[in-house]
C-alpha cells in the first residue's frame, strides 16, 4: 500500500489551500475567476451550461494512461469537495513535490468542481428545475446529468470520485464521534455482489481510510451500500465505471466544514496517489473493517431531570438576506434515548 505522509500532507495543504474559498456557501461567482490562474497547465473547457444558463466548466491536467474523473457540488448545497478540488489545483499547479509528479505522469485526471451551480446559487440540493442529479442517472432529465454521463462515456476514465457532504447526524458505530469522512464503494444491483469493479473501488478506499485513520482515528466510516437504482455512482459502477464516494462530514466545532475539508483533501490527493502506484486493485478486504455510518447526533440537545422530556435541535440552513443563516429547529421525537448532542445544555429542576 502507497501511503502519503501525515506531515507531507499538512505541510503542503498549509501552503497551497486556497485561501479565498471558505465557508459552506460557495457559488459559481467564489469560483469563476479563479480558473484563469490555472489556464497555464490545465486544460480549461466549458461542458456546457445548467439549465439556467449558467457555465459548467471542466479542468484537465496529466498525461498518464490512469484516467480519473472527479466531480463536486451535484447537490447545490454540498460545497466542503469543491473547497478541497480547489486546494489540489493549486498543488497540482504549484508545487514541484514528487508525489505530484508521479500522479501527473501516471494519470489523466479531468475534474467538474461544481455540476449544479444553480443549485448552489441559492443553496439547495436540487438543480435549477428542481431534480436532484444524483437520483437522475436513468432518466436524465437535467442537462448537467446529460452533461455528466456524455463526459464519462467519451473520458472513458478508469476511477471515479463523486464528492458529497453528509450531515451532522451521522456518527462513527458504535463510537460517540462524528464520521467526518465517510466512504462508499456503490452496490451494481440489490444483492450488492462483490464484483470485481467493486473489490478495485474498495482496494482504493481502504488506501485513504489507512491513512486518515493515522490522523483521526475512528472519525471515518461506511456509507450504507443499499442499492439505490436510480443513484449516479450505483449505474456508473455499474456500467463499469469504479465509483468512488466520499462525504465529507462533521468534526467538533466545524459546523463551516473548514477541518473537514482539510482531511477531504487528505483523501482524494492519498486516493490519487494510491491509484498512480498501484497496478494490481485485487485486496479488498480490510474495506470492510471500516465502521458503517450511525445515526445518533443531533446538533443540539436540552437534557432535563426527567429525560422524558429532553428535546432535540438540528440546525436548518437558509438563505436570508443573500447570507446563508443556521437556524436550530425542534426535531419531533418520543425518545432520545441512546442520542447526543454535539452541544448539550442541561436544565436542573
Amino acid at each position: 500500500m502507497n501511503l502519503l505522509a501525515i506531515d507531507f500532507l499538512e505541510t503542503i495543504y498549509n501552503k497551497e489551500k486556497e485561501t479565498s474559498l471558505s465557508g459552506k456557501w460557495i457559488r459559481f461567482k467564489d469560483i469563476k475567476d479563479l480558473f484563469k490562474k490555472y489556464e497555464a497547465a490545465f486544460q480549461i473547457s466549458e461542458l456546457g451550461t445548467s439549465e439556467k444558463g449558467t457555465p459548467i466548466y471542466t479542468l484537465k491536467i496529466g498525461s498518464g494512461e490512469k484516467k480519473l474523473l472527479l466531480w463536486s457540488q451535484m447537490h447545490g448545497n454540498e460545497s466542503t469537495g469543491t473547497k478541497a478540488l480547489f486546494d489540489l489545483f493549486n498543488c497540482l499547479l504549484l508545487s514541484k513535490q514528487s508525489e505530484i509528479n508521479t500522479i501527473l505522469e501516471s494519470c489523466t485526471l479531468l475534474f467538474v468542481p461544481m455540476l449544479n451551480p444553480d443549485g448552489a446559487e441559492v443553496y439547495t440540493r436540487v438543480n435549477g428545475n428542481n431534480i436532484d442529479l444524483n437520483r437522475d442517472a436513468i432518466d436524465r432529465k437535467a442537462k448537467e446529468s446529460k452533461l455528466l454521463r456524455a463526459l464519462l462515456e467519451e473520458f472513458n476514465p478508469q476511477f471515479c470520485f463523486n464528492l458529497h457532504d453528509q450531515r451532522t447526524i451521522f456518527n462513527v458505530e458504535n463510537t460517540k464521534n462524528p464520521a467526518t469522512i465517510s466512504f462508499l464503494a456503490p452496490s451494481e444491483e440489490e444483492t450488492r455482489a462483490l464484483t470485481k469493479g467493486r473489490k478495485e473501488t474498495m482496494n482504493v478506499i481502504v488506501a485513504m481510510n489507512t491513512m486518515l485513520q493515522e490522523v483521526i482515528p475512528n472519525h471515518v466510516g461506511r456509507y450504507t451500500d443499499a442499492f439505490y437504482p436510480t443513484a449516479t455512482g450505483d449505474n456508473f459502477q455499474k456500467l463499469g465505471f469504479n465509483t468512488i464516494l466520499i462525504e465529507s462530514g462533521h468534526y467538533p466545532d466545524d459546523y463551516i466544514r473548514e477541518v473537514s475539508r482539510k482531511f477531504t483533501f487528505y483523501a482524494i490527493f492519498q486516493g490519487l496517489y494510491h491509484i498512480a502506484k498501484t497496478d494490481n486493485f485485487t485486496s479488498y478486504k480490510a474495506y470492510f473493517k471500516i465502521p458503517n455510518n450511525d445515526k445518533v447526533f443531533y446538533d443540539v440537545i436540552h437534557r432535563y431531570s426527567d429525560s422524558k422530556n429532553d428535546l432535540g435541535y438540528q440546525f436548518r440552513d437558509e438563505i436570508i438576506e443573500n447570507k446563508l443563516v443556521s437556524k436550530l429547529v425542534k426535531i419531533e421525537e418520543t425518545s432520545l434515548k441512546g442520542k447526543f448532542g454535539h452541544r448539550e445544555i442541561v436544565f436542573e429542576h
